[in-house]
């Protein structure tokens, strides 16, 4: 299994509704894709300028090939990520 957890935190916090709805709709489309097992976002309560993606993916090559879906390339890559900061996180899990 491939966990990647990403914490994205807003450029502007203008912008926290709009991609709350774009992080919303490649969640769903992400979820569709083959490999899959688990894609969740989560918005901070705390700090509304932050997002927390918590992915886990069958392998590194279906992970892979997400970022070359729909979800990755139409809508996080190009319309997401210039406007946020992403730090991501390999993770490994202990006990499953």
């Amino acid at each position: 299994m491939f966990c990647l957890n990403v914490i994205l935190t807003l450029k502007n916090a203008s912008d926290e509704q709009e991609i709350q709805g774009l992080l919303t709709e490649a969640c769903r489309l992400s979820r569709t894709e083959p490999g899959c097992l688990r894609f969740d976002v989560y918005h901070s309560e705390g700090e509304p300028a932050t997002f927390v993606l918590v992915e886990h993916w069958e392998s590194e090559d279906a992970w892979k090939t997400h970022r070359e879906a729909e979800a990755y390339t139409q809508i996080y890559q190009p319309q997401i990520l210039p406007r946020v900061e992403r730090v991501p996180y390999r993770m490994k899990m202990l006990l499953e």
